[in-house]
């Protein structure tokens, strides 16, 4: 099993490759909040916004803890 520094250091260097870099952010055109493509935003509700984000918070919670907190009873 891997130790909790090789774990942190992998997410950390996951992180650090897949981060937003500064030329990504100055190719973008200065206009970019006027509509240029065939896609048409869709509101969603509010209250479809916050599950969805509170649904994802608490999957992201239950995987941290299954793989970092959990201690089977078999060790």
């Amino acid at each position: 099993m891997f130790s909790k520094k090789t774990l942190w250091g992998s997410l950390m260097a996951l992180v650090l490759l897949t981060g937003t870099s500064g030329v990504t952010l100055a190719e973008m055109p200065a206009h970019s909040s006027e509509q240029t493509s065939q896609f048409h935003q869709i509101e969603q509700p509010l209250g479809l916004k916050v599950g969805v984000a509170i649904g994802g918070l608490a999957l992201i919670g239950l995987e941290l803890w299954w793989f970092l907190l959990y201690k089977s009873s078999e060790s």
